[in-house]
């Protein structure tokens, strides 16, 4: 079977040049544990958050940064919580916001974290964060004070990502990691916390956190009063992808890649042609970076998909198409496998609940 694109598919196609990573669904499930455990109905600040319910059975579906943004939001509002119920006293909505307008006076970038890590120490009782320098590496550490088998719980690791990304903006350019220090019983969503953190990951028992070089410490902090309005407005999902390392061979490749969308792809020979380096060389690089030629094809695919299965105003002819599948029964059979659900269940599923509400 073979097909043409609407010319409004095209059109969308055209506009859409960026295809950032979609989220798994497991985080949604943990930032919902403590709504849970305080016997929160959950329904409502999902599909606040465009997410149908229906999702969470499924372990492989993925959700949209826009949407997992937006969950964030609803928790936050409706827990009246910074911390969504995952740590045992509330964090008071607002604190962050304070916080911010307190770091941007700081001098530099030592002064601002070791600033936001003592205000934090006195909001939440289960856990301090702390920054040390030795021999020229600065490391922060989150030190657990709960019992031992919440370690690393959904807050303190939420702590860890967001304290990189606030670094990052009070700087203005990413803060590279040396490592990233997370807890053996995370080590099956590998590929995803080096995605994330984009710097190479160590599984130590009781160890969590993360080191970059001490020079940047002295960084001057850039941000002030005037810009911390802007990024409060757009927190949390400006930390989720703004300093993302574009540099990185993973982040390169998908570029390539995103202009091959709906064509025929390159083959790895050819990229490494593009780029110069031996095939060899680029599975071995990107086997660093967590990944393999054939899943950083897969990613790209079912993160397009997942933004494009939002508009209802595209069929899903079209959109197998312009995720590059010329069959659309090879697109849902791909889309399964990739999420847990055909294509059409993930779209109706979500359109019911919105239609029911």
């Amino acid at each position: 079977m073979s097909f043409q694109l609407s010319g409004q598919a095209m059109s969308v196609e055209l506009e859409n040049t960026t295809t950032h990573h979609t989220i798994p669904i497991y985080q949604v499930n943990e930032i919902l544990l403590g709504a849970r455990q305080q016997g929160v109905d959950i329904r409502d600040i999902l599909l606040r958050a465009d997410i149908s319910p229906a999702l969470l059975e499924s372990p492989l579906s993925r959700v949209s940064q826009r949407q997992y943004a937006r969950l964030i939001r609803a928790m936050r509002f409706h827990m009246r919580d910074e911390f969504f119920g995952l740590c045992s006293q509330p964090v008071r909505i607002g604190a962050f916001s304070h916080m911010c307008k307190n770091l941007v006076q700081c001098g530099s970038l030592g002064e601002a974290i070791r600033e936001g890590f003592s205000f934090y120490h006195m909001m939440i009782d289960d856990f301090v964060a702390r920054l040390s320098v030795q021999k020229g590496v600065a490391r922060v550490r989150i030190c657990h004070r709960g019992p031992p088998e919440t370690m690393g719980n959904y807050a303190e690791r939420v702590f860890i990502f967001f304290a990189m990304g606030m670094a990052s903006w009070l700087v203005a350019r990413r803060l590279p990691l040396l490592n990233v220090y997370y807890l053996p019983s995370e080590r099956d969503r590998d590929a995803y916390v080096k995605m994330l953190f984009q710097a190479p990951v160590l599984y130590e028992e009781g160890v969590l956190g993360f080191d970059f070089e001490a020079r940047w410490l002295e960084l001057p902090v850039v941000q002030n009063a005037m810009s911390v309005r802007d990024f409060l407005h757009q927190a949390p999902a400006s930390l989720l992808v703004k300093y993302r390392d574009q540099t990185s061979l993973t982040e390169r490749i998908r570029r390539l890649l995103r202009r091959h969308l709906s064509g025929e792809m390159p083959t790895l020979e050819e990229v490494g042609s593009i780029f110069g380096i031996t095939p060899q060389t680029l599975r071995r690089r990107l086997r660093n970076e967590g990944q393999t030629y054939q899943s950083l094809k897969d990613s790209l695919r079912c993160d397009a998909a997942i933004e494009l299965l939002s508009q209802p105003e595209l069929s899903l002819v079209d959109i197998a198409a312009m995720v590059g599948f010329s069959e659309p029964s090879t697109f849902h059979r791909a889309f399964k496998k990739w999420t847990g659900l055909p294509p059409g269940e993930y779209r109706s599923r979500r359109l019911r609940e919105e239609e029911f509400f």
